[in-house]
């Protein structure tokens, strides 16, 4: 059994070096990693929060396939889009109801990403993040029921204490508390929908999870990304918001939050130069890969909580160019929303704090607010008319 581990264990160690494993256990968040080039498609790392979510040792997840944690109410058509986005190498988010390992169901968000080779776009792990759903509030439909029963986030951060374990099958042996456990799990069954904020939980936890197999795998020169650094299935903007957004000489790029993984869909010219990146190696990616081991995480959750709030906010931030050089970022994310209001993209204006800069008069901050009015009016005056994406998309 040890030497099977091991092997298993290699799968990430030979990839990432031997300290990786390490710090993934210091990682919060329920989540695994499998390796699709093994036979059966197994689960190679499963976190702390994992185990305390599902009430499965970690022992007892390596070398299983993902599937155990489908049970006999779990939705086939979920199943068989998590399959096809294996099969496409591609991220995919849906709420699915899982089973612990005791035989209780329970809503999770899943959402699944592959770890690709960036050097020939290879697929080396699949990364498979578990946010808890909350049971939503119906108190008409349940008159006086306790509301105590919202436990599955308590699940997630009690990564000390892992659930009672029995097997999976086994039927509640407690005869006085058998019928509140069958409310239990018929209230659990009902379909829950993920909220904008357990989607940016999901997302949070994954960037953690990638910008450590990112830092650790340059240490064995097998550097990794989280998606192929081009722009396929990206929509491309119309020529006349291009050239509208072309006219704005500030370096900042546009992002997605509706596409998985909230990608760059545009980045401007001063951009560029500011980190020494092509626009073909970042349209497509996340701008986490500015992140490095000086980065702080706590910025980052904070740039998290304003977006999923949808609400600006200004940051400084160590960043990384291509070079591997740093540069002190004061950084301004702020939602761009289109005519009907609805938030289409956001923009994120860079400032290298310490370059000289001329503001003709102006302070950074006013400077940088220049740059997302004159996106906001590029965008609204467009989306008015229905010309924010080529014809074609």
């Amino acid at each position: 059994m040890e030497g099977e581990e091991r092997r298993l264990a290699a799968s990430l160690t030979a990839r990432y070096s031997e300290w990786v494993l390490e710090e993934l256990d210091e990682l919060r968040g329920s989540f695994l990693l499998t390796d699709p080039a093994m036979p059966g498609h197994p689960i190679v790392y499963a976190s702390r929060g994992l185990a305390a979510l599902t009430g499965y040792p970690r022992r007892e997840l390596l070398g299983r396939n993902a599937r155990l944690f489908q049970g006999a109410a779990t939705d086939r058509a979920a199943v068989s889009g998590v399959r096809e986005a294996v099969r496409a190498q591609r991220a995919h988010q849906v709420a699915i109801l899982n089973y612990r390992r005791d035989g209780s169901p329970h809503w999770v968000l899943l959402h699944l990403a592959p770890v690709f080779h960036a050097a020939d776009g290879r697929v080396l792990h699949f990364l498979a993040v578990q946010v808890p759903i909350a049971p939503a509030s119906s108190p008409r439909r349940h008159p006086g029921r306790p509301p105590a029963f919202a436990a599955c986030r308590e699940e997630a951060r009690g990564e000390e204490e892992l659930p009672c374990a029995s097997h999976v099958g086994e039927v509640f042996v407690d005869i006085d508390k058998r019928g509140m456990e069958t409310r239990r799990r018929l209230e659990a069954e009902e379909p829950r929908i993920a909220s904008g904020c357990d989607k940016e939980m999901a997302l949070s936890t994954a960037n953690s999870i990638f910008s450590t197999l990112n830092r650790y795998s340059k240490l064995t020169g097998l550097v990794v990304c989280e998606r192929r650094c081009d722009s396929v299935g990206i929509p491309a903007l119309s020529s006349s918001l291009n050239l509208s957004l072309g006219r704005i000489k500030q370096s900042f790029v546009l992002t997605d939050r509706h596409l998985p993984d909230m990608p760059i869909v545009y980045a401007s010219d001063a951009f560029l130069s500011l980190t020494g990146y092509s626009r073909e190696e970042i349209l497509g990616c996340n701008c986490r890969f500015l992140n490095g081991p000086g980065t702080s995480a706590e910025v980052l959750e904070e740039i998290n909580r304003h977006i999923c709030r949808e609400e600006a906010c200004t940051v400084h931030l160590l960043n990384y160019r291509k070079d591997g050089s740093t540069f002190r970022d004061l950084l301004h994310v702020s939602p761009i929303r289109n005519s009907s209001g609805k938030v289409a993209f956001h923009v994120w204006v860079h400032l290298d704090e310490s370059a000289k800069h001329d503001f003709s008069g102006l302070t950074p901050e006013v400077w940088q607010l220049g740059a997302v009015g004159a996106v906001r009016v590029a965008v609204r005056s467009l989306s008015a008319s229905g010309s924010l994406l080529r014809p074609s998309q």
